[in-house]
């Protein structure tokens, strides 16, 4: 931490400048006070030793705390002066536990006090009665002690730190594939919802022009299926981008996809489609009637658009825990050979299979898809009813 305004000078560097020039701020007022004892070298060069080597103390905190005690080991039976140079000692002490070396600190401070008390006991005078020996070994724990919790909170604030930067980086992730998922979603939406009606006017167009050259009075239903188609069409479109607006303009009055009015979608399509209900009907959660209803549609739109000829047939059946969709069609050789030759990367089928896929898979369903045996072409997916377990 860098203090404002000072630049350069860190708060440790600050702390150990003030600690010393109490040090030696202390054995001058000591040496004013004590007129009648003349000063040693000890008296000098030991604080001086004490103090430059506290610089070191974020560096070499256990080198820098061996020198600072045996400097204060050496002072205070060699010196004349009594100064506090025991300060630095118990500054060396915090930092080295501060910085993470507890039991260096500890040992350290064991051995001194050892070494105090033993030549307090040993020596033919004592500098040091009961009271404040203990006062002295107090101050020593208790620097031990706060370097310790101030290490510990350190580590404490780190590993909050990091939790947070953890779980903003999982909220970014999860809000990026939620997005990714939607944008998934959409695009399989409009797909089907334009991909299928488009594919519908399209037939439709060629038939009435094909009508209009040779047949001009059956060309009205080609038209009138154009009109009809469109108008579904925009009603999708417009109902998908209401929902991606988050605006609801216009409540949609027409009801949702649903298995239930699969003969609507098949009438459409102008295809010949024979339709097979096997178990009773029910309602089915709406993420699995969309899916379903989607599956039908997706596949019929590519018998308008890539079979040779006009009928279909779409079995479905009702399980306890699932529902079942079979669309099967007389594919010509050419539209197979199209769909085997889909660019590299890309299943057969374009993005209608793959999509049809995802729509299952997401809902814990199976799904195929391929060339039948006998000829033509089936798409078949079965979706689960229930809740798929995380």
């Amino acid at each position: 931490m860098v203090i404002s305004g000072l630049r350069g000078i860190t708060a440790s560097t600050i702390g150990t400048v003030l600690v010393s020039a109490g040090v030696l701020a202390g054995t001058a007022v000591t040496w004013i006070v004590q007129q009648d004892v003349t000063p040693r070298l000890a008296d000098v060069l030991l604080p001086l030793v004490a103090c430059a080597a506290l610089l070191f103390r974020r560096r070499h905190p256990v080198p820098v705390l061996v020198a600072v005690t045996a400097a204060c080991g050496l002072y205070y039976p060699f010196a004349a002066l009594d100064g506090p140079l025991f300060l630095a000692v118990l500054v060396a002490l915090y930092t080295a536990a501060d910085l993470g070396h507890l039991n260096a600190a500890i040992t350290v401070a064991a051995v001194g006090l050892l070494m105090m008390g033993y030549g307090e006991v040993s020596g033919p005078n004592r500098h040091l009665d009961d009271s404040e020996f203990l006062l002295l070994a107090g101050w020593m724990v208790a620097s031990v002690a706060i370097g310790g919790v101030t290490r510990n909170r350190h580590a404490y604030m780190e590993e909050a730190r990091r939790r947070m930067a953890e779980a903003e980086r999982t909220r970014e992730e999860e809000a990026l594939r939620r997005a990714v998922e939607e944008r998934l979603r959409i695009a399989r939406e409009l797909h089907d919802v334009i991909g299928h009606n488009l594919s519908l006017i399209n037939v439709q167009a060629g038939a009435a022009l094909h009508r209009i050259k040779e047949r001009p009075e059956q060309a009205e239903p080609a038209l009138a299926a154009i009109k009809e188609t469109s108008k579904e069409a925009l009603r999708e479109l417009r109902a998908t981008l209401g929902v991606l607006r988050q605006v609801d303009e216009e409540s949609p009055v027409a009801p949702a996809p649903s298995l239930a009015r699969v003969h609507e979608l098949i009438e459409r399509t102008g295809l010949t489609v024979r339709t097979e209900l096997e178990g009773e009907a029910r309602d089915l959660p709406a993420e699995v009637d969309l899916a379903a209803v989607r599956i039908v549609q997706e596949a019929l739109t590519n018998v308008s658009r890539h079979s040779g000829g006009t009928a279909a047939r779409v079995a479905i059946r009702y399980g306890d825990e699932d529902v079942t969709v079979q669309i099967d069609n007389g594919m010509s050789d050419d539209a197979t050979a199209h769909d085997a030759e889909a660019p590299a990367g890309q299943e057969p089928g374009g993005f209608g299979i793959k999509g049809m896929r995802e729509r299952v898979t997401a809902l814990g369903g199976s799904f195929e898809a391929g060339p039948r045996p006998g000829g033509g072409f089936r798409v078949s997916a079965r979706i689960p009813t229930r809740p798929v377990s995380s």
